[in-house]
């Protein structure tokens, strides 16, 4: 094991000891003797032997035009040495009155870095003396309170007791405002506008993390703050609201629903009145439901008034679906590689859908759990791993080079930094060196520019141990299992959820190739996520004579891994504490094979620790890490392999009629979204607030039964919204339309007007037409396919829309869609009409290119066309696009079949390209 410590994404916080020691008294009796030698002896000693800062000889005006001499060159340097003292005195007494004042983060002095460190590092020793030496004050004064007139500052330092005891009775929040137009409130701009300093937001974070707020949801990651929820304070903010001590969040958002005046510290009759409010407003609170009901409704006739007092959701509202939303979504690496092995098996169910029949669809948690996987999923920090990780891997290999061993990884939207050992300054690039070699980043813009074109040939991934620990405040930090060289032995009530996480993430990650997690006492049930990567046994007596027959040296396996003959890579996640014997077994053979291990209980032979706290962080104090833990839950896990159990039924569910369309006559509104996105009718809203505009009135046109405006608002903002912002939305877009077209019903749920119509509910009903009428079936389902205009929604903005995976919708479409093409193209092929039977196949595949029945429609009409050449290059089509699809799985067998009898010599072909 190397002895470097890696560079740490974070540094753990540090506890200031109450009690001052005799060495903190020396200590600041010698920085006090230095401040004063600097500040007043310099000055003295400069006048003594230089002279003033200004001297005859620099005010004289032939100074410019004149040759300089020794004399002068001696008096600018001694100006210099004046600036020099100056600037000192500056940063002494900015970080003196930082410190009696306690503003928290000093000002910073321009072009003063090193001197203002020093000076902070001066003035804290000093003001450290002072506190020991004044830490007598109250007993020799009978702990009498101190006079008013005495300085803050020596309150605090004096008497840190009596502080505590005041801190008690009121405390400053800050109410999270609603979005106005793009802009969004952060932390960082919070801390700007409350501490004087953005970069102080990490304060702000750390007093609410994991906090429950009014809307049932907690505090995870920095960037990730909703509006309405109320922000605890550090004890210097302004623009603050001032409460009592123990009152609840719900109360204080009731009480201050909006923006706080400007106000500087905490006046002593504002701590007062706070302090005689606690009482009852504490009895208030428990008193008061947690989840009140909802009375009022909004009125779309108008613009909705909405009340100062507006509260947020219920917690019971919102909670049900939002804590799936807030651990899968948040696992956004685990997220898109689950997805990814889902979308390969909808693609087999495709192939098995049987015609008047859609995808069997998830429902409850399942569904709820595959709109947390779609609205999380990271697809581009994955592929920046992915790509970034071979390209570094091949770049080594051609170098001749072994790939340096990876502690751990943090992924941002800006970069994505390896931390490496030993350091080496010499990163091929795209990436480049950090922190003396001790970090090699690659950056985002670098990242997106890369393509895996080639790299699976070149070598393979070289780091398949990379698994996500958590995040921080700044992105995900990622661990290498492998990089422990040893065992990593894992703490807490929360392991078996750890566990599970890890485990999902390692068997559906993208960077690696040839995998085996090996689970003990968990998780058999995940063989169904990746059977061909997950096995579960019950102890580990089972496996280890296999693992230490199968052992092999680090460094050969690095090498094989870029240089294109990888080892399996191997990661056992035990649940079941090892017996001494086996722990003993297991540290040997860890220390000599790359592997992974990580085992529960209180192992001697551990390199690494990993603890899971109780309230959800994980720390590797050998690593220095502390980051808040990715987990899957109980219930979470039962929802991932209910999804997954979904997508392998293969029967399919039969498709419910239509109701039946009156109207056919353009409507007032037209909503299109067998294509790209369109609305047709009203006039455009500004671009800001298009997306949401669209997606509300999307989900409303699709669900004409009504929606309630709190399931509205769970829908389009998943991670919860404030009742405010969700009902001026809606009223937002009452206006955009016109009240005929958006009202509010009886039962208080949304509605749209007759004169709102989707191209779907027209496609829906032209099919239905079809049935009836033989004579002029194949014109009215060409019209029907005349509305196709490309995928479902195209065009839908970056982690919107999740909710199509817990809706009908997008598995309505596909099948409808592929089934009208299917029956165009049978009749047109029976009328001997094989241009118009390709055209029709086409027309379906503009929206479901996955439905291979319709792949096969097409071969079908364009082998009865009778020109080879086309049909070959619909073959070609076909194999590149099975070969290089996103979800992987090649074609269907019946597919394959087709083009074995239709076109014979298709495989060699193929080998021939391949070759070339």
């Amino acid at each position: 094991m190397p002895t470097r410590e890696p560079v740490r994404p974070r540094r753990a916080p540090v506890r200031i000891p109450t009690r001052r020691t005799a060495g903190d008294v020396l200590a600041g009796l010698g920085a006090l003797v230095v401040l004063v030698a600097l500040v007043g002896g310099v000055p003295y000693a400069l006048l003594v032997l230089a002279g003033p800062p200004i001297t005859a000889e620099l005010l004289d005006l032939d100074l410019l035009t004149s040759r300089v001499g020794p004399s002068t060159i001696v008096a600018l340097l001694v100006l210099l040495v004046w600036l020099a003292w100056f600037q000192l005195l500056v940063c002494v007494v900015v970080e003196v009155y930082a410190g009696v004042r306690r503003v928290g983060m000093p000002a910073r002095v321009p072009l003063s870095g090193g001197t203002q460190m020093l000076a902070n590092k001066l003035v804290s020793a000093v003001l450290l003396l002072f506190t020991a030496s004044a830490a007598v004050v109250p007993i020799a004064r009978l702990g009498a309170p101190p006079p008013a007139s005495q300085p803050i500052a020596t309150v605090a330092l004096a008497a840190p007791i009596v502080e505590a005891e005041t801190t008690k009775k009121a405390k400053k929040v800050y109410v999270v405002q609603p979005p106005h137009g793009r802009h969004h409130e952060s932390l960082w701009e919070i801390a700007e506008k409350c501490l004087g300093d953005g970069r102080r937001y990490p304060e702000i974070y750390r007093l609410n993390q994991h906090k429950e707020q009014p809307d049932g949801t907690r505090l995870r990651m920095a960037d990730l703050i909703r509006p309405g929820w109320v922000l605890d304070m550090p004890d210097d903010a302004r623009n603050v609201h001032v409460v009592p001590a123990g009152q609840g969040r719900v109360e204080t958002l009731r009480e201050h629903p909006g923006r706080a005046e400007p106000v500087g510290r905490v006046s002593g009759k504002a701590e007062k009145s706070a302090t005689q409010e606690q009482a009852p407003l504490v009895k208030k609170e428990t008193t008061t439901p947690s989840q009140p009901e909802i009375t009022k409704k909004p009125e779309i006739s108008g613009k909705p008034e909405i009340p100062g007092n507006t509260s947020p959701q219920p917690a019971e509202e919102t909670s049900q679906g939002l804590d799936l939303v807030d651990y899968l979504a948040g696992a956004s690496l685990a997220a898109a590689g689950l997805l990814v092995v889902l979308g390969r098996r909808r693609r087999e169910q495709l192939w098995r859908r049987a015609f008047g029949h859609r995808v069997v669809r998830p429902r409850d948690d399942a569904a709820k759990a595959e709109v947390a996987l779609r609205f999380g999923a990271d697809a581009p920090g994955t592929r920046i791993l992915d790509v970034g990780l071979r390209l570094l891997g091949a770049e080594l290999a051609a170098q001749g080079r072994t790939p340096p061993t990876v502690y751990a990884a943090h992924l941002s939207a800006r970069h994505l930094d390896l931390w490496i050992h030993p350091p080496d300054n010499d990163p091929p690039a795209p990436w480049t060196v950090q922190d003396g070699g001790q970090v090699w980043r690659l950056h985002a813009h670098e990242g997106r520019l890369l393509t895996d074109q080639g790299l699976a040939q070149q070598g393979g991934a070289p780091y398949p141990g990379l698994v996500s620990l958590g995040t921080d405040e700044s992105g995900r930090v990622l661990i290498d299992l492998e990089a422990a060289q040893g065992l990593i032995n894992i703490r807490g009530a929360q392991t078996t959820a750890a566990l599970g996480a890890l485990a999902v993430e390692l068997a559906t990650n993208r960077w690696s190739d040839r995998m085996r997690v090996t689970l003990i006492g968990f998780g058999e049930e995940l063989t169904a996520i990746a059977p061909d990567r997950i096995k579960a046994v019950g102890s580990l007596a089972e496996v280890l004579p296999e693992l230490e027959a199968t052992a092999a040296p680090r460094e050969q396996v690095l090498t094989g891994r870029v240089n294109g003959s990888p080892r399996d890579a191997h990661f056992l996640l035990s649940a079941v504490a090892p017996t001494q014997e086996e722990a003993r077994r297991l540290a040997l053979l860890a220390r000599k094979d790359t592997a992974g291990y990580v085992v529960p209980g209180e192992s001697p032979h551990a390199t690494w620790t990993l603890e899971i706290t109780d309230d959800g962080r994980a720390r590797i104090a050998e690593l220095g890490f502390e980051v808040a833990a990715q987990l899957l839950p109980r219930r979470h896990y039962k929802a991932l392999i209910d999804l997954f159990r979904t997508a392998e039924q293969l029967d399919g569910e039969a498709m419910p009629d239509p109701e039946p369309l009156d109207e056919m006559q353009p409507p007032a509104v037209e909503i299109r979204l067998l294509g790209p996105i369109e609305v047709i009718g009203p006039e455009p809203l500004e671009a800001g607030r298009m997306a949401i505009a669209v997606e509300l009135l999307i989900y409303l046109a699709t669900h004409p039964g009504g929606v309630h405006p709190v399931v509205l608002g769970g829908v389009l903002w998943p991670r919860g919204v404030q009742a405010m912002v969700r009902d001026a939305t809606i009223a937002r877009v009452a206006d955009w339309l016109g009240e005929e077209h958006l009202f509010t019903d009886e039962a208080g749920r949304l509605r749209l007007g007759p004169g709102v119509r989707t191209d779907w509910v027209l496609f829906r009903e032209l099919v239905r037409r079809s049935h009836g009428d033989a004579t002029a079936r194949a014109v009215i389902l060409d019209k029907a396919l005349g509305l196709v205009r490309g995928p479902l929604l195209s065009g839908r903005p970056p982690g919107r829309y999740a909710w199509l995976a817990a809706d009908e919708l997008e598995y309505d479409v596909a099948a409808g869609v592929a089934d009208a093409a299917h029956r165009l193209c049978e009749i047109r092929l029976a009328h001997g009409e094989p241009d118009a039977a390709v055209a029709a196949a086409r027309a379906g595949l503009l929206l479901a290119a996955d439905d291979e029945g319709l792949w096969r429609d097409l071969l079908r009409a364009t082998h009865a066309t009778g020109d080879q050449v086309r049909l070959r290059a619909v073959v070609d089509g076909l194999t590149r696009r099975s070969s290089s699809h996103p979800y992987g799985g090649g074609m269907a067998p019946e597919t394959e079949a087709l083009i074995d009898e239709l076109l014979p010599s298709w495989r060699i072909h193929i080998v021939r390209e391949s070759s070339a």
